[in-house]
């Protein structure tokens, strides 16, 4: 007599099956079978058979209270056995799939930490490489506006001088003389004058 049980045990995303075979025989059939071998090994040698006669069904013989009873409390008993048997199947898997599901979040966790690091590494590059070139079109930018503005102002000034005249002058005062000097300037014309003047001065 054989039993087949098969106990699942299901997981939010896997499950596992586990099939357990347990093979029962009940006793009171090896007991008739070991009883019948010793009947046929007790019978003395007969003589050559006649054609045998068509076999008949076997009628099992009533059993009695106490057999009854025994099978009762062999079946209760691997009942029990059964049930325990599944019940440590149930925990071990259970503890296994608790086990891979933690290794798995584990895993999931590393490896988007990782791809989140590499795309920072990224990012952080392509913003300095970005900076970098900003920086250097800026400052090519300037360096052109500020020659182009030397080389005006440079032009301004030579107009100016050219253009324009002005006046400047330095003196020297003593006690007995005031001396001057005087720079004066039209266009490409340039004028000094320098001059002593004795004190007291007369009209």
């Amino acid at each position: 007599m054989t039993n087949f049980i098969q106990f699942c045990a299901n997981g939010p995303k896997d499950g596992q099956v586990c099939q357990i075979v347990i093979e029962d025989l009940d006793e009171t059939t090896l007991v008739k079978e070991g009883e019948k071998k010793k009947k046929k090994k007790e019978r003395p040698p007969s003589p050559p058979p006649s054609p045998p006669p068509k076999p008949h069904p076997l009628v099992e013989a009533p059993h009695s209270d106490k057999e009854l009873q025994a099978i009762k409390i062999q079946a209760w008993w691997r009942g029990t056995l059964v049930r325990r048997t599944l019940l440590h199947a149930a925990l071990r898997a259970c503890i296994i799939q608790y086990w891979w599901k933690q290794k798995l979040a584990e895993l999931l966790e590393k490896k988007r930490r990782a791809v989140l690091d590499q795309y920072a590494q990224q990012n952080r590059a392509v913003v300095r490489l970005q900076s970098w070139v900003r920086m250097w079109r800026i400052r090519l930018r300037y360096c052109r506006l500020l020659h182009a503005a030397r080389i005006i102002q440079i032009y301004w000034r030579w107009h100016n001088c050219h253009t324009r005249g002005f006046f400047r002058g330095s003196y020297e005062l003593t006690a007995s003389q005031l001396g001057l000097k005087l720079e004066m300037s039209l266009g490409s014309q340039v004028c000094q004058i320098t001059d002593c003047i004795p004190f007291p001065i007369k009209n």
